[in-house]
């Protein structure tokens, strides 16, 4: 169950408990926003009833096209929709949906439940897709899994630290790419100039920006990071200006916001390139005159921060689709840091496995695991389009697999493993890819979900999996 508080409640807890973060009291006293997307009408009404018992607060429509309508004027959370409606499938709609609001959750419900809908539906980004009738138990449940995702996300998309939390010895490697990247850095972190650090994702784009941070004239004062891409626009409005209270329904206290929290310290901004063209309106009056204005107020606020902004879009492109503005462009591209994808720089693979093994086994307290040299082989050969980030899963995942403290290409992914066809000579991809599950499953004693989370693949792609390969 999501907790509603009331304020007097909500503002004793502030009172007795100074722990108790900004960011964790506005996700208590916020209900959450349920979009319902159905065409039979007495089922939609009947399941708003419901879901508005929950806490939530309802929208309903009766077509993709009128749901679209809801999502482009009023802040959603969650949307749950039909798969087969009169102007489209549900399926296709979630795509959609995650690309144009990737802080929203999707669950779709159909009357006529097929593995090949369930797979793509996970695919497009749904959160889950169940069937009507036979799944009616596990609707409320789900919300409330998907309910307690978002707010996660949206407590660890704001993180408020006093030095930047990083320093450039805290940067892993030796590749020419990386050092000069960390020289750039260097230079520029003396400086009170804005950064734009592009990279895909998973390069490290906050630990340069709070290296930079801790490195600068700045660095006694806060350094704040925000996610944009992890909030509604309302709620990154709220997030970023703050308001008065009375600014709108449910506002019954005052916030600051987090370029005010920021003041005479720096304002990392990650995915810039997600934020809505309007808000980039008020942050570009920030950039040019050092104040804003909150929500519900009438005076404007003078701050004096650094931004340091990141995004891997082409924000170039991004200016000429109208979808971000030339102006705030140029303020935020005061000198720009390019940091090379982990493929680029298969060198520092090594280092940065010694380090992520390292910090696992202090984590959980067990031996150091070692790699195999033909497993490090194996991980110079990948593309790693998650980068830094997906090597530290790969690895951690592999930890949890090795029967010995040397890790094995056999304790890798399958797909990394099909790199070098002398592991897996005479199988073809569909046997490796079945003994990799059953392993898997046998550490997991059978745990579909822990498993499904181990492999890197959504739960209904291992139970397609599991029929077909007849575990």
């Amino acid at each position: 169950m999501l907790p509603v508080l009331n304020m007097n409640v909500l503002n004793c807890l502030i009172s007795f408990n100074p722990d108790i973060s900004r960011i964790e009291c506005l996700i208590l006293e916020k209900k959450l926003n349920i979009l319902l997307i159905d065409d039979e009408a007495p089922l939609r009404k009947l399941l708003a009833r419901l879901i508005g018992l929950e806490g939530f607060i309802v929208e309903e429509a009766g077509t993709l096209k009128s749901g679209l309508s809801v999502l482009q004027h009023k802040a959603i959370d969650i949307v749950l929709c039909d798969v087969k409606l009169p102007d489209g499938s549900g399926v296709d709609f979630v795509k959609q949906v995650r690309h144009e609001f990737p802080a929203l959750e999707c669950i779709l419900l159909t009357a006529y439940g097929n593995i090949a809908d369930g797979v793509q539906s996970i695919k497009n980004g749904a959160f889950d897709y169940i069937t009507k009738g036979n799944d009616n138990d596990r609707i409320i449940p789900l919300l409330h899994q998907a309910a307690n995702k978002i707010n996660a996300e949206k407590k660890a998309a704001i993180r408020i630290k006093k030095n930047g939390g990083y320093q450039f010895e805290d940067i892993i490697g030796n590749s020419p790419l990386i050092k000069n990247a960390i020289n750039l850095a260097r230079r520029i972190a003396a400086t009170d100039n804005s950064v734009l650090l592009l990279g895909e994702t998973g390069t490290g784009k906050e630990v340069f920006a709070g290296a930079i941070h801790a490195a600068g004239k700045r660095a006694e004062q806060a350094f704040i990071a925000i996610n944009c891409s992890a909030f509604t626009r309302d709620l990154l409005e709220g997030e970023l200006f703050g308001y008065k209270a009375g600014a709108y329904t449910g506002a019954s206290r005052e916030k600051k916001g987090l370029i005010q929290l920021a003041d005479k310290g720096t304002l990392f901004l990650d995915e810039i390139g997600e934020m809505n063209i309007e808000l980039q309106a008020k942050l570009l009056r920030v950039l040019e005159n050092g104040e804003f204005i909150r929500l519900g107020d009438e005076k404007a606020t003078k701050v004096d921060i650094r931004i340091i902004a990141a995004t891997n879009r082409d924000l170039e492109a991004e200016i000429e689709n109208g979808r971000f503005r030339a102006d705030l462009y140029y303020r935020i591209n005061g000198f720009t840091i390019c940091l090379p994808p982990l493929r680029e720089r298969s060198e520092d693979i090594a280092a940065l496995a010694s380090h992520f093994l390292a910090k696992y086994a202090l984590k959980e307290g067990g031996a150091l695991f070692r790699l195999h040299p033909d497993s490090l082989q194996l991980l110079k050969q990948n593309q790693w389009k998650g980068n830094i980030r997906e090597l530290k899963n790969v690895l951690e995942r592999a930890a949890i697999l090795a029967d010995d403290t040397a890790i094995l290409p056999a304790q890798l992914p399958y797909d990394i493993q099909q790199q070098d066809n002398s592991l897996s000579r005479g199988l073809s991809l569909a046997e490796v890819e079945k003994m990799h599950i059953r392993k898997v499953l046998e550490h997991t004693k059978g745990n579909k979900t822990k498993t499904a989370e181990l492999l890197g693949i959504g739960l209904t792609t291992l139970y397609r999996k599991m029929e077909e390969y007849h575990i």
